[in-house]
């Protein structure tokens, strides 16, 4: 080997373990950019460091493209780290293209100084292909200060109460209102007992249908915003309750005190409910999630429930049969 040959042999025996290096790096950061997850978590505060009893703004948004699965949202407890969430904004949806971002506000406060976590929350993922995930949002301290005090100051002594004398007349414009307000109100009763009483006679309106009747229950239901005011059992409670007095009246079957499973069975088995079981399953699943697992369904999910519940009683109405005469041959 000669002397030339020598040197570009350790040359490459120097450069080669970084070439291999730099290699296997790019190759760790394509794999890590290929199984990065559709969804993310982030979060944000307006301040770090307040005044005992003073409130910070937490600003969490979770972005994630519903074809690639589902986001449920983080189980937030009212108290963590000697920090306490006074307030709670209902969850926003924004949607740009094919991905759905959820944002929410949460006003917090702290009665005791030092320094405080506020700590990243979790949000399950469900992926359409693949096993759950989570994602986190970021974490972040806050400082809790008191209020400053000047020791170097001599503390004053409490003042006593000062009393005013008072005379009627501080009194007498209230005098002059009970007077009036009196003379009213016996003037409102003799006119009430005297004036003549018309007789009302109330047409009685058209009768409801069942569909119509249980349609109006819930357009009502819809109308009272429960979910939108963080009353998510509540709103599957009633909902439910709907769905199953529908049930029983339309169909003629008894479903108020089955379970979940023992309706979804007996639906299997009847020959009318057949067509609606895939209504009826996605309606009662839901419903046993936010009311016995806890969980917070997302608002689509909400208001894919009580729409589910429409098509049910849509396509479930009795067909009208009509005949018409048939013309006599003579």
């Amino acid at each position: 080997m000669t002397l030339i040959q020598t040197y570009f042999y350790k040359v490459a025996l120097r450069v080669a373990p970084r070439v291999l290096t730099a290699f296997l790096i790019l190759c760790m950061g394509a794999l890590a950019a290929i199984a990065q997850p559709e969804a993310s978590a982030t979060a944000r505060m307006d301040a770090r460091q307040i005044t005992v009893g003073d409130q910070v703004r937490l600003f969490l948004e979770v972005s994630n493209k519903p074809a690639t699965g589902r986001v449920e949202w983080a189980t937030i407890p009212d108290t963590f780290n000697k920090l306490e969430i006074v307030e709670r904004g209902k969850i926003d949806t924004l949607k740009a293209g094919d991905v759905i971002t959820y944002k929410q506000r949460l006003v917090l406060t702290g009665f005791d100084s030092g320094l405080f976590k506020v700590p990243s929350f979790v949000f399950p993922v469900f992926g359409t292909a693949g096993d759950p995930y989570t994602i986190q949002s970021d974490s972040f301290e806050l400082l809790v200060q008191t209020v400053a005090v000047d020791t170097t100051q001599q503390f004053k002594p409490i003042k006593e109460i000062m009393y005013v004398p008072a005379s009627w007349l501080d009194y007498l414009w209230y005098i002059f209102g009970a007077i009036v307000l009196l003379v009213l109100i016996i003037a409102g009763v003799v006119y009430y007992l005297r004036r003549p009483k018309p007789v009302v006679i109330v047409p009685e309106g058209p009768k409801e249908t069942l569909q119509e009747h249980t349609l109006r229950l819930l357009a009502e239901l819809e109308a009272q915003q429960l979910w939108q005011k963080q009353q998510v059992k509540e709103y599957y409670v009633a909902l439910t309750d709907i769905v199953r007095n529908y049930l029983e009246a339309r169909f003629n079957t008894a479903v108020m005190e089955l379970t979940t499973d023992e309706l979804l069975y007996k639906v299997q088995m009847h020959r009318e409910l057949q067509p609606y079981y895939d209504l009826l399953s996605g309606i009662l699943h839901t419903a046993d999630l936010a009311k016995f697992a806890k969980a917070q369904p997302l608002p689509q999910e909400h208001t894919e429930a009580i729409d589910k519940a429409r098509q049910l009683v849509e396509r479930s109405k009795p067909a009208i049969v009509t005949t018409t005469p048939t013309e006599k041959t003579i």
